[in-house]
């Protein structure tokens, strides 16, 4: 299939004008957050309406699931994209093909042979995940066809990662609006009757579509990305994929783990709490999706810039990220908040779900100014190669900080300690994030000291 000629990746990433090629860049991400957010509450809106608190909470489960596909696709596509946006700013156009026909295709096989592991240790696996005797039908139902559709879920990542790369963060956008919008229309046709498990059905479909989207855009508007069946590429390009992309899974590894944690410590107080806990987690999404796509949307642009040796502007565009995601944070906790009873009330009418979710709700976004200092901070670490901060950055605010203050405070405060962790691990977490930032980007002086002691 012949390509429609483009203009090249350069001409689409403007290094001179930093917050309009900041914004242009992160706009198209942030409204596939949007649209990523709609139609998970989608999801959880028609399986709410059921008024099976049972099925809710073993939907709610397999949350860790999803997460831990999404983490192997992260590995082969922000690993992947991180080392195209510096090869674009080296303009190394042969190494961009090779490095993405390679992230493509390994993508596909790793979650073919993930869904086949997973799902023949698939009942301890749930149980491990929270599910009690009385979820554990559901979260089958559910897991079962969404480790089916592994291939189809983990290789999702890489298209939609790369081509934000080459400046066509509109497209990835579009191929996302077009899984959510397949996805929202199948869940009311199959939710009613096949439970969990035309959720999931609805899932996979949805993902199907948007991976077929986004292949189309690589084969007819991509001036260097490929699929071609060339799996080869150099020890050197592998390395720097595999050392940036499994720090970006830690991420969602370790967010895998410590849902996996919160559910164990809730299953003392009842499966409603982790129905509840499970509503709230997609209703937080409207905080964190809008957060991460303003954090993630600026990676080809610091990675351009990192590539083209311009450390000034890196600098001076980290700044100005950080400013604005601080006041959009404090902005966006301040409403859902005040709203929390009737954004809880629009999923779910179960009046005792609501009571048990708005405290959760208002702890859950209390820190997100500081959570989002921890994600731009992430993913700039990510861009620039520095694979050792993202890693320590990584394994923070929902990883092992998190888990040493969940545990914490669950002893020292039980119910109320759990509900308040995940605030206290963001405030944590954005002053080791604040350290690094100082320690890598933060003054001249530092950079000279670090070049004397030849880093």
């Amino acid at each position: 299939m012949e390509k429609t000629k483009r203009e090249g990746p350069a001409a689409r990433l403007n290094s001179e004008n930093l917050v309009s090629s900041y914004f242009h860049l992160s706009l198209p991400v942030v409204l596939g957050s949007i649209v990523t957010i709609v139609y998970n509450l989608a999801d959880t809106y028609f399986i709410a309406q059921t008024g099976n608190a049972l099925l809710i909470a073993g939907v709610s489960v397999c949350a860790p699931l999803f997460m831990i596909l999404m983490a192997f696709g992260n590995i082969f596509g922000q690993g992947g994209s991180s080392l195209i946006s510096r090869l674009l700013g080296k303009k190394d156009m042969e190494a961009v093909s090779r490095v993405s026909e390679f992230c493509f295709y390994v993508a596909l096989a790793v979650g073919a042979v993930l869904g086949g592991l997973l799902l023949i240790f698939r009942d301890p696996f749930l149980t491990l995940l929270g599910s009690s005797p009385d979820t554990l039908p559901h979260a089958r139902e559910y897991g079962t066809i969404l480790l089916l559709g592994a291939p189809f879920i983990v290789v999702n990542f890489i298209h939609m990662n790369l081509l934000r790369c080459e400046g066509m963060s509109g497209f990835s956008m579009l191929g996302t609006v077009i899984g959510a919008v397949v996805n929202v229309i199948l869940d009311p046709l199959l939710i009613p009757g096949m439970g969990a498990a035309g959720a999931a059905v609805a899932t996979v479909i949805g993902y199907l579509c948007s991976d077929a989207f986004l292949l189309a855009v690589v084969l007819r508007r991509s001036a260097c990305l490929s699929v071609r069946p060339r799996l080869a590429i150099s020890g050197a390009f592998l390395k720097d994929i595999l050392s940036i992309g499994i720090t970006a899974a830690v991420t969602n590894i370790a967010a895998s783990l410590c849902t996996i944690l919160v559910n164990q410590q809730l299953l003392v107080y009842g499966d409603e709490k982790i129905a509840a806990m499970g509503i709230v987690l997609k209703v937080t999404m409207i905080v964190q999706m809008v957060l991460v796509g303003f954090s993630f949307g600026g990676i080809p642009l610091f990675g351009f810039l990192a590539g083209a040796g311009a450390k000034d502007k890196v600098r001076r565009l980290l700044r100005f990220c950080l400013a604005f995601l601080t006041g959009l944070a404090l902005l966006m906790t301040g409403l859902v908040c005040a709203a929390a009873s009737p954004l809880l009330g629009i999923i779910t009418p179960d009046a005792a779900l609501v009571a048990d979710g708005v405290p959760m709700l208002r702890w859950q976004v209390a820190g997100s100014a500081f959570g989002g200092v921890v994600m731009l901070m992430t993913c700039l670490c990510q861009a620039s190669g520095k694979a050792a901060p993202a890693m320590i950055l990584s394994l923070s605010r929902q990883g092992v900080l998190f888990a040493a203050v969940l545990l914490a405070a669950v002893r020292i405060a039980g119910y109320d300690g759990l509900l308040m962790s995940q605030c206290a691990a963001d405030i944590l977490s954005a002053g080791l994030a604040l350290a690094i930032y100082l320690r890598c980007w933060g003054t001249r002086a530092a950079a000279g000291r670090r070049l004397t002691k030849g880093e």
